[in-house]
């Protein structure tokens, strides 16, 4: 699922190796559960002495104490809109992992909540960034784009974070009760028992192409 939105709680402004990884689970009712991870621990040096600048690029470098207090208050308010059923954050900062689990009633108030929560916390001026859909599921068929102020984000890169692109991963997976009867991607990979779908692109060319991790999943009747 396109929920990238939570890059917003760790800046992306670290020239080091990133590894994304967003894996979806969605039952048959439409509830199910969403993991998110944003991995800089191969890099955590260079990550240390980044934290201890004032400022990189013309852009402030946020203390640990300020992302931990972003993290907290996405979680909590998260946790507050309707359909949410659960919502747990873990952040190594020696590491430097942000893991992240959301369990929902239904697709359609998963996205609902994160746009809600992240359109309030994110500086972003332009409301046509969060509009529109990056996800649905209609009880049969999952579809996935990029949202658009992701989009806009990644275009927006410095090229001092080009290395940091070039050397990172983005992984999605989704998870189903009901075998895969066709996916639209010709990269997608699928599990043996075809319950489960896999994406992984590297970010620079997903920052050319957004379209790489698109994908429509239709299940077996």
């Amino acid at each position: 699922m396109k929920i990238k939105y939570l890059l917003l709680l760790l800046p992306l402004l670290f020239n080091s190796c990133i590894e994304i990884i967003d894996d979806l689970t969605v039952h048959s009712d439409g509830s199910g559960t969403f993991k998110y991870s944003i991995n800089l621990s191969s890099s955590k040096l260079k990550v240390n002495s980044i934290l201890a600048l004032d400022s990189l690029n013309g852009r402030k470098v946020p203390e640990l104490s300020q992302i931990e207090a972003k993290i907290l208050e996405f979680r909590t308010n998260l946790a507050k809109e309707p359909g949410i059923n659960l919502v747990k954050t873990e952040f190594n900062s020696t590491d430097f992992i942000l893991k992240v689990q959301i369990d929902f009633s239904s697709v359609a108030q998963l996205q609902d909540g994160v746009k809600s929560v992240l359109q309030v916390m994110s500086k972003e001026k332009d409301k046509e960034s969060f509009e529109g859909d990056w996800i649905s599921w209609d009880g049969k068929t999952l579809n996935r784009i990029i949202p658009t102020i992701l989009a806009n984000k990644a275009k927006s890169f410095e090229n001092s974070d080009v290395d940091l692109l070039k050397n990172g991963t983005y992984t999605s997976i989704s998870r189903f009760d009901k075998p895969i009867s066709k996916t639209s991607n010709p990269s997608c990979k699928l599990n043996p028992t075809k319950t489960a779908s896999m994406l992984q692109v590297n970010t620079y060319d997903l920052k050319l192409n957004n379209s790489l991790i698109e994908n429509t999943i239709t299940l077996t009747p």
